[in-house]
């Protein structure tokens, strides 16, 4: 046989996908030796990746380079290998693509198209003995986050790819751009992007503090600009925007983000840096619900997903305004 000779029409008929395993191949009848002889020069088919071959003699797209790195970093180990049978499905394991080639896939137009990019990011359990190679670059996890699927494509969640991305950029006017295209398009929320970031231990970097100090500003915005639009379309009376509460004799309450005099309800965004004490709004809503008060505490994540519902909890808070004794007098300044 040379690398000419017809293969069995097996894997032409079964062959969903032009880029395949070794295991996949040799499920469905194609031998090793017969895969070498396709490969050699000239031949229809190319080795891609370690294990993985692309069975087309031109250049890999974006697809097949994409699916190349997910079979390679999804191949059970040697020893697996020898003894289990390929099985049905995409052959991935437990591998998703993560960094900036994920962000490409998410639709994110700060990062660079996949084909651009000189490698692809995959994301493995921090046991797997596996090295990069070639355009895949390996990067390992000791608990894998659950994957988000993109047109049969397991990807890692945007906050952990954001980090995965952030962590090869030296570039600040980069890592701003993907960060705030990350709150603006609506992809995750800032405090979660903040808590990737800090776990991957990324905060300590110049650059990447100042981003994410424009994140949160940008994160804070657009949360503001959905409130503003949850008053308006679930016909809620019109508050005192951002302003701040004190004392009559100066004794300062906090600032809350919206205030219904009459009824005496506070809503207050959780947007605060984490550089900000965690107990400073517990002490200040406990200070204003001794007063009379009612504290209503939202999320971005909360308005993003659900105004309906927390258009109901404003409301519900107004109303049982009627049923409580009327709050002390506090005044209300512009913050």
């Amino acid at each position: 046989m040379n690398r000419n000779t017809p293969l069995s029409p097996r894997p032409v008929h079964e062959v969903s996908h032009r880029v395949q395993s070794a295991a996949q191949l040799r499920a469905n009848g194609v031998t090793a030796a017969q895969t070498a002889a396709r490969c050699l020069p000239g031949g229809p088919w190319q080795q891609l990746l370690p294990g993985v071959y692309l069975l087309h003699p031109g250049t890999p797209t974006n697809d097949d380079r994409v699916r190349g790195a997910l079979l390679y970093a999804g191949r059970p180990p040697a020893g697996a290998r020898r003894t289990v049978p390929g099985r049905p499905g995409p052959g991935y394991g437990e591998a998703m693509v993560t960094g900036l080639a994920a962000l490409a896939l998410y639709g994110f137009t700060s990062a660079p198209p996949v084909i651009a990019l000189h490698r692809i990011d995959v994301l493995v359990p921090r046991t797997r003995r596996l090295r990069s190679t070639r355009f895949v670059e390996v990067t390992r996890a000791t608990a894998l986050p659950r994957p988000q699927h993109r047109l049969g494509v397991p990807l890692a969640p945007v906050e952990r790819a954001l980090a995965d991305a952030v962590a090869s950029l030296t570039d600040a006017s980069t890592v701003r751009r993907i960060l705030t295209e990350a709150v603006r398009g609506g992809h995750c929320e800032p405090t979660s992007v903040v808590r990737e970031l800090n776990a991957a231990e990324l905060l300590g970097r110049a650059h990447v503090v100042d981003a994410v100090d424009a994140l949160l500003i940008e994160g804070r915005a657009v949360a503001e600009g959905r409130l503003y639009e949850m008053v308006r379309t679930h016909s809620l009376p019109e508050p005192l925007w951002n302003v701040e509460l004190s004392l009559p004799g100066g004794g300062f309450l906090g600032g809350v983000d919206a205030y219904w005099p009459e009824q005496a309800v506070a809503l207050e965004l959780g947007t605060r840096s984490p550089r900000e004490e965690h107990v400073a709004f517990a002490a200040e809503r406990e200070h204003l619900e001794r007063l009379g008060v009612t504290v209503v505490r939202v999320t971005p994540k909360q308005l993003r997903e659900s105004t309906a519902r927390l258009s109901v909890v404003v409301r519900t808070a107004m109303m049982a305004a009627e049923d409580r004794e009327p709050a002390a007098y506090v005044v209300v300044l512009p913050r």
